[in-house]
């Protein structure tokens, strides 16, 4: 009784979602704004309704329903409550519930917020909002109904997949869908400026903070699922181009180029035809990514759906999404034209541009790494692969590319600079950058991409360290507080400057154990017996026992390593082989040691039937923990800027890039320490 209540309140708030469609074009039509509140008031019932269906299901997961045919897919009795719950996420029909009811409270949420700021464009929000909305709930509805049942019910479920019985798998899905549907916010706000012909930068500035949380929830997803794949699959590494993985990793390449691009538009007035461009992009490649993720037209263990008829209607609604988008761009694209040029190419405006066709070449590589062999396959060739050696050899220039690119960006000024202004501004972190070089070469450091990258790092790193001396300097002085304190001066008076500055730091971390983790990762696979002993780097591995082990709905052999540095046991490791009894599946459990930043790692991929032999695979990764203790402060500078208190009048900031012409002096000599209006 309880899921028939969740279906029916779906299928009401299928009902409602039309009604959000048509509300706000009758309101339009008829100039009258009580339409378009009924339109918001739908907006809010279907959040409510969707929710109701979202308890009902979680309900039959907690009361072992397996009369509900998608519960009994993806659930079993002796699963752990914790996995019983995010079974709902683990297949196809309810993962789409999910998206469907964050989708519902973006929608909501947008809808209430900006009421009474946003009365122009609120019909068309919603509108934008409802459209979307009514085209998952009836996929959800007509072709991947959760709430479908089975007679007679099973005893028992099949079991969740058991490579997605880990927390990571429990809160990376629901991450990625807060910034795959989190694009869905600024995208409706782009098509209501275009719609309602409002086409400055006031819907630039309402959609900044919804833009960074989407593209903060779609980095910690990303990252999230590299350190699932890590520590769970064992093959050693965070990131295999994996087809799935790259439909969330192209929607996050244009969301960061649209974060930088916006501030062009919002400080030049230019880019507008390019920014609308990009968020609708990247909201369309969000689309593009539930498609190939729920097609079943791509192998991998993140795909769930096998149904053609699924396919078709996702490929029809995109196609229906990106000619109604990009129709009405081109048709308004007319009255996006700006006075304003770029005077030269060596200015801040001309370097963001070059860092946004940096992205999109980046983006093209992904997209064509991963559909060419679809491509292939659906035109009946040979089948192809496409993996790390393309994607190492197309894509790895380009990223270094960006890299230095935001080393310049931050600092050069405005509309045009000067040769002296330029080496005051670069001359001394290009040397330090050469300096390091030099160093890395000296210390061994021979590898190309290795060296290009650290070199590149180093340049940039010394750019923000410069900076932020000169910053924490300046206002420690003015207020006569301590260099520290003059920075948290600056960040309440710049805080948005700060906080993408911290942003990049981030990054440079997380390059800095991409490259040493991928390049110099070691490797040995070797059949071990216990007693058998095996030494990699400064570790000596002695395989103490190879014995029996179960848990709650598995069974499997463990292994007991003692892990040895001169002579000295330092920890013991325990990797297992398990086999889920009711799926009847095979994972291998990886056994991690810290060391340095880096980890000692460790699997049995495979155990002799009688248990007398293993074959091991031991590997140790350099810096490997930088990648997302990188990460981390990329999210911290993203709250920061977030959360910022945005200043309405004028005030005082400092950027060494900037030149008396723009702004007055506060300060004479060579750190051309000067004033200018803050970038927030």
């Amino acid at each position: 009784m309880i899921v028939e209540i969740g279906h029916y309140a779906v299928v009401t708030a299928l009902l409602l979602s039309m009604l959000g469609v048509a509300a706000p074009i009758i309101g339009l039509k008829r100039k009258n704004a009580a339409w378009v509140q009924v339109g918001q008031r739908a907006l809010i019932l279907t959040f409510v309704l969707i929710t109701v269906g979202m308890v009902a299901m979680i309900y039959s997961y907690l009361t072992e329903d397996y009369s509900v045919k998608y519960v009994y897919a993806t659930s079993n009795s002796k699963l752990p409550i914790f996995y019983k719950i995010a079974g709902l996420w683990g297949g196809h029909e309810g993962s789409l519930l999910l998206w469907a009811w964050i989708l519902a409270f973006y929608s909501m949420a947008a809808a209430t917020l900006h009421w009474k700021t946003q009365p122009v464009v609120m019909p068309y929000l919603i509108l934008m909002e409802s459209i979307v909305l009514c085209g998952f709930l009836l996929l959800i509805l007509f072709l991947s109904n959760p709430f479908e049942r089975i007679f007679p019910a099973p005893l028992d479920g099949k079991d969740l997949n058991p490579l997605l019985q880990d927390p990571a798998m429990v809160v990376h899905p629901p991450l990625l869908y807060l910034g795959y549907v989190g694009l869905s916010i600024p995208f409706s706000f782009a098509m209501a400026a275009l719609f309602s012909g409002r086409l400055g930068e006031e819907w630039v500035k309402v959609t900044q903070r919804w833009t960074l949380f989407a593209w903060i929830c779609l980095t910690a997803g990303i990252l999230m699922g590299g350190y699932w794949a890590y520590y769970e699959l064992g093959w050693g590494g965070y990131w295999g181009w994996d087809p799935v993985e790259n439909a969330a990793f192209m929607p996050w390449l244009v969301a960061t180029a649209f974060l930088h691009s916006v501030m062009v538009q919002e400080t030049r007035k230019m880019f507008k035809v390019w920014n609308l461009f990009l968020i609708i992009l990247a909201f369309s490649l969000s689309l593009i990514g539930t498609f190939l993720v729920r097609s079943g037209i791509l192998s991998s263990v993140h795909s769930f759906a096998a149904d053609p008829g699924r396919g078709v209607f996702i490929l029809g609604f995109v196609a229906f999404m990106l000619l109604l988008s990009f129709g009405t761009l081109i048709l308004r694209s007319a009255k996006l034209k700006s006075s304003v040029t770029i005077e030269s190419v060596v200015s801040r405006e001309a370097i963001f541009l070059f860092n946004n066709l940096f992205f999109l070449v980046a983006l093209v590589t992904v997209f064509i790494g991963t559909l060419y062999p679809l491509l292939m396959e659906v035109l009946q060739f040979n089948k192809v692969s496409v993996g790390p050696p393309y994607y190492n050899a197309v894509f790895m220039p380009v990223a270094l590319g960006l890299i230095f690119l935001m080393g310049i960006g931050p600092y050069i000024p405005w509309r045009k600079t000067t040769a002296k202004n330029i080496k005051e501004l670069f001359g001394l972190p290009l040397m330090l950058a050469f300096g390091a070089g030099v160093l890395l070469f000296i210390f061994g450091i021979r590898e190309e991409y290795a060296l290009a990258s650290m070199t590149v790092v180093a340049f940039v790193a010394a750019a923000i360290f410069i900076d932020f001396r000169k910053i924490a300097l300046f206002w420690g002085k003015r207020d006569r507080v301590n260099p520290f304190l003059g920075f948290l001066s600056a960040y309440r008076r710049n805080p948005r400057r700060i906080a993408g500055l911290i942003t990049h730091v981030g990054v440079l971390v997380m390059i800095v154990g991409i490259t040493f983790s991928s390049l110099y990762q070691t490797e040995k696979i070797l059949i071990m017996k216990p007693g058998d002993e095996v030494s990699l780097k400064s570790f000596q591995l002695r395989m103490a026992t190879l014995h029996g082990a179960e848990g709650v709905n598995w069974e499997g052999k463990e292994a007991l390593f003692d892990i040895y540095q001169e002579d000295r046991i330092v920890t013991q490791m325990r990797p297992q082989k398990r086999f889920y009894t009711v799926s009847q599946t095979p994972t291998t459990e990886t056994a991690i040691y810290q060391t340095n930043m880096g980890h000692l790692f460790v699997t049995i991929p495979e155990v002799s039937p009688d248990g007398t032999w293993a074959r091991v695979r031991v590997l140790h990764n350099p810096l490997v923990l930088l990648v997302w203790y990188g990460g981390g402060i990329m999210g911290i500078g993203g709250f920061l800027n977030i959360f910022r208190r945005d200043r309405k009048r004028s005030v005082v900031s400092v950027a060494s890039g900037v030149t008396a012409k723009t702004a007055p002096s506060l300060a004479s000599g060579r750190d051309g320490i000067v004033a200018q209006r803050s970038e927030s």
